[in-house]
């Protein structure tokens, strides 16, 4: 397993994680808990080490269910999990909560179900636009020092309150959603940002929540209970402009001899060394397809194909998110 460094200084992981969202919320499950549980078991045994979930997955059954699973294999995984994301009765609705009493009281219960005493990687998950982000960040600060943190992140913040929050405690990685489809971090100083202070950047649906694989081909090819019914880049024309998009990658796939979701991936991995990918499945064999993205490096023309397809903006059409949803990014 090819592994990449957490910041500056910071541990080795995998090359490539895995995002544990979709074992128990918002897209439809194909399969109960046997089958996440096995598919956790294969990544490990592949050398993946980065596995990455969040307090407000289920709410809480996803932390549950890494908890299950992480008894007896502490040792060898590399766990990050999220607070500041607040589910309300409303599936669509959110709340944020960044109040440094909150931090706490969330902390100690992601110990809790995960059954771990320190947690190798905490992220806040949105950013509290009423409380200042070095207040939140104090109180991470201090539940380092405690021992019950490894390193912090922060996600979906804009360039300068990374700056804010890395000037009050050290950062070690920045997630935001980025792929082929969402390339907002190259021009909004993000990744930059990034760079110059020595971050590592986790891209969360690096595979365009699924659409990039080529496997959606009508909205109806989702289920019932599935949240992308509602993104309004699934939704009525956005979806069929979009699919476009992707029969242009497919065909570069194909002229390459590798999957739609191989060859966006390693167009993720490809965009340096910064990168940690964190695409989700609760699949054993999307998971070992996947993984064998890292073999694959692509020449400048192929990248040059891909450009052409997805300019850095205005690529995709519709939001990624709904408008709930979008007001909670700290844009």
């Amino acid at each position: 397993m090819h592994t990449r460094t957490l910041g500056l200084n910071g541990p080795h992981v995998s090359a490539l994680g895995l995002g544990c969202m979709g074992m128990s919320d918002f897209y439809s499950r194909s399969g109960d808990d046997t089958t996440a549980l096995a598919t956790l078991d294969r990544a490990l045994e592949l050398g993946v080490t980065l596995f990455d979930t969040a307090d407000m997955y289920g709410p809480y059954s996803n932390e549950q269910l890494l908890g299950r699973w992480l008894a007896g294999r502490r040792e060898k995984v590399f766990i990050a999990t999220k607070f500041g994301i607040v589910r309300t009765e409303d599936p669509h609705a959110r709340g944020v909560n960044g109040r440094p009493e909150y931090v706490r009281q969330s902390l100690e219960g992601s110990l809790q179900r995960l059954g771990v005493e320190r947690i190798d990687l905490y992220y806040q998950h949105r950013v509290d636009p009423d409380v200042p982000v070095e207040e939140t960040f104090g109180a991470l600060g201090e539940l380092v020092r405690e021992g019950k943190i490894g390193h912090l992140g922060i996600c979906e913040a804009r360039a300068s309150t990374i700056e804010r929050a890395h000037a009050t405690h050290a950062l070690a990685a920045v997630q935001s959603e980025y792929s082929l489809w969402s390339r907002e971090p190259e021009h909004n100083g993000v990744l930059n940002t990034c760079r110059r202070l020595g971050l590592a950047f986790v891209p969360y649906s690096p595979l365009g929540r699924g659409f990039l694989t080529g496997r959606f081909k009508s909205p109806e090819d989702f289920a019932a209970d599935d949240y992308r019914r509602h993104s309004p880049r699934f939704q009525d024309e956005n979806f069929n402009r979009n699919l476009a998009l992707v029969e242009q990658v497919k065909a570069l796939a194909d002229a390459r001899g590798v999957s739609a979701a191989q060859l966006a991936l390693a167009w993720v991995l490809g965009q340096g060394e910064e990168f940690i990918p964190i695409p989700g499945t609760t699949r054993v064999d999307n998971l070992e397809a996947n993984l064998a993205a890292l073999a694959i490096t692509l020449d400048a023309a192929e990248r040059a194909q891909l450009d052409a397809i997805f300019p850095p903006t205005g690529a995709a059409t519709g939001n990624r998110y709904g408008a709930e949803a979008m007001a909670t990014l700290d844009r």
